[in-house]
């Protein structure tokens, strides 16, 4: 918990988790792309030169002579001078290399359809999509926003423009027309590239209805002045002539030659909009060369790539900044071999993902551990029907993971023998900043441990000292990285405002983490994540992760609520395992209210636990907390048109509306 200076303080229950280890086994050790440790020191010893032997690894048109340009912080320069072709990078030199025949891309829709692509098929339809791009208009230093399902045509999309030296913003499927349209408009976007839909769920969700809503907002005036739509479910559609166009049928004009083009490193390659509750979106710029160098380098490291055997499957959505750096550019630039499934993980059962890793054999499995803990509360049952023998290594990523989901995903997915990667970053990191290596790290279940090599952080006082080993504080970047934000796109004091403002100098990530006594780092969630409760500052995270550490508990989620005579209370929601029947769910409030007193303090006790059968997620899995919160306080809910399921949050309101009538 933490005192009323701020200052995270540690409990027995994390002092305990941070002395189970889980060394890796000499066997992954031995084959391991790094196991020896000294590459964090030599790395610490000349950052520059370190990211510089990694960038030389891409193919570059032009070589860079300049490594790190920090004269104007916080906006960084990375290999300005140099030039190169981001697309060819994923496609072309594998091709040139011999490698056309690798499948890239394992495809699996949601219905059952499937099909396998080569480099070489790959880098074909990538050039035929350039070639129609460029008689659309399109060309270096455009914008083209990109609405589509998890089909490998929108993969095709983002790399034909940046082919292209345009850069893309792609924008989830599952926003509504007004957050679309903000979208277009911020990036002045000319073009958009949808699909009449995709598969969800068993069901249509259409998508280029959403389009024309979006553009027929605010009196039209957009400044997209084309559509280009993907035919994928065969739903009706509108197609408005002069307007919008069939990719299907434009892209047969067009063969696959195309000769690809450097770009300075610095060249924007996308634009990714934050998904913030108010206020204008924030439009995440990242650039070429060094975005390219940290996704490329953290992707064959901390997952151990053998681009030669491994089949790696990332489940995030193409629309969130894990779909661009590990589905499309980090694992198509190591030529590697990896699926990609459209739907849901319980379409049409909650088999569907083990199945697809038994069908290809995947090695290399990256979730979250939302999706973890929500195949946690089905039951072990379920993927214990399949054939997971051939996963060798998992990922986590997305929020901290729990240490009872740490250890249900290492025993039953990963047959208690894979390590896991407990991953952090951020869209403004665009690649993975602080992670166990596999080959090198003791792991800790709950911990993503420590910094890769070339990153600097620490964890500081709100006075920006560093913390005791035991205490905590707020998470920094110390350097700059490579694959670092190069602004807000069209608002450079917003940039500074945001994330720079705070130390000056250091970039202030907005969680705050806790040094173990060993140094490791534990992240303990946003920092606005955080209550009041008389007096004491409590992380919403710790008492999440408290409440499923019961042997009842499937998945939790934690809000505070103005109480008149704490300031705030804690207000609990819970979802207990489908399987267990220790604990009757009428009892339950009473007992996870002890646990919750004994595992971390009695000022930690929940006001409220509530039950239920779901939480409010979005698509992407991210828990809606404050529809929970409107909930508890008793005030009409928010929006609710970003989850996946928008009765999950009547339901709820419902139940605890009955509750304080009760009362």
């Amino acid at each position: 918990m933490t005192d009323q200076n701020g200052t995270i303080e540690s409990h027995p229950l994390q002092n305990a988790e941070s002395t189970e280890t889980f060394p890796p086994s000499p066997d992954f050790v031995g084959q391991a792309n790094l196991s020896d440790p000294s590459v964090y020191w030599r790395a610490a010893e000349d950052p520059e030169t370190y990211w510089a032997e990694q960038a030389e690894q891409l193919h570059w048109r032009k070589p860079f002579t300049e490594i790190l340009d920090w004269t104007n912080p916080p906006f960084a320069k990375w290999f300005a001078d140099g030039e190169l072709n981001v697309a060819e990078n994923c496609l072309d030199r594998h091709v040139a290399a011999g490698l056309g025949d690798r499948i890239a891309i394992h495809f699996e829709g949601e219905p059952g359809d499937s099909r396998s692509i080569s480099y070489a098929e790959l880098t074909h339809e990538v050039k035929r999509a350039a070639n129609m791009l460029t008689s659309l208009g399109v060309a270096a230093g455009d914008r083209v926003a990109i609405y589509m399902p998890m089909i490998p045509e929108t993969i095709i999309a983002m790399l034909a423009v940046a082919r292209l030296g345009a850069a893309h913003s792609v924008v989830f499927g599952g926003f509504s027309a007004e957050s679309l349209r903000a979208r277009i408009d911020d990036a002045e976007a000319e073009l958009v590239i949808t699909a009449d839909g995709g598969y969800r769920k068993g069901r249509v969700s259409a998508l280029k209805p959403t389009v024309d809503d979006a553009l027929a907002l605010h009196g039209g005036g957009s400044t997209a002045q084309r559509v280009l739509v993907v035919q994928r479910t065969e739903n009706d559609v509108v197609m408005e002539p002069g307007r919008d166009l069939w990719w299907h049928e434009e892209i047969t004009a067009f063969d696959g030659e195309h000769t690809p083009q450097g770009f300075p490193a610095e060249n924007p390659l996308f634009i990714l909009y934050t998904s913030g509750t108010t206020g204008k979106p924030k439009g995440i710029l990242h650039t070429s060369g060094g975005y390219l160098t940290q996704a490329s380098t953290t992707h064959r490291n901390v997952f151990d790539l053998k681009p030669d055997t491994d089949v790696y499957w990332c489940t995030a959505d193409i629309g969130w900044i894990t779909g661009h750096s590990y589905v499309v550019y980090g694992p198509l630039a190591n030529g590697a071999t990896q699926v990609i499934y459209e739907g849901t993980p319980e379409t049409p059962d909650w088999g569907r993902w083990w199945s697809i890793i038994q069908k290809y054999g995947v090695t290399i499995f990256y979730t979250a551990p939302t999706a973890i803990r929500a195949c946690m509360k089905v039951g072990r049952q379920v993927p214990e029907q399949y054939d997971l023998s051939s996963i060798r290594l998992l990922g986590s990523v997305g929020e901290p993971i729990n240490p009872e989901a740490w250890r249900w995903y290492h025993e039953v997915i990963g047959g208690g023998r894979a390590p896991i990667v407990d991953t952090w970053w951020q869209t403004e990191t665009g690649a993975l900043m602080i992670s166990p290596l596999p080959g090198i790290t003791a792991l800790k279940p709950g911990s993503a441990q420590t910094p890769l090599p070339g990153i600097s952080a620490a964890v500081l006082t709100e006075e920006g000292e560093p913390v005791k080993r035991g205490q905590g504080g707020l998470l920094v970047i110390q350097r700059p990285w490579p694959s670092m934000v190069r602004g807000i796109w069209g608002d450079p004091q917003r940039f500074i405002d945001t994330y720079w403002s705070k130390f000056g100098d250091q970039y202030f990530a907005g969680d705050g983490a806790r040094l173990d006594e060993d140094g490791d780092i534990w992240l303990l969630g946003r920092v606005d994540d955080v209550m009041n409760v008389s007096g004491h500052r409590l992380s919403t995270a710790e008492i999440e992760s408290a409440l499923v550490e019961h042997h009842a508990v499937a998945e939790s989620a934690v809000v505070g609520a103005d109480d008149e005579t704490t300031g705030q209370a804690v207000v609990a929601f819970v979802i207990l395992k489908s399987q267990q029947t220790l604990l009757d769910p009428e009892d339950a409030e009473v007992e996870l209210k002890k646990h919750v007193a004994a595992q971390i303090g009695a000022i930690a006790r929940p006001r409220q636990v509530f039950i239920v059968n779901e939480l409010p997620k979005t698509r992407s899995g991210k828990i809606m907390r404050r529809l929970l919160k409107d909930a508890a306080e008793g005030r009409e809910v928010g929006d609710t048109t970003t989850l996946a399921d928008t009765a999950v949050m009547q339901t709820i309101s419902d139940r605890v509306r009955r509750e304080r009538a009760a009362k």
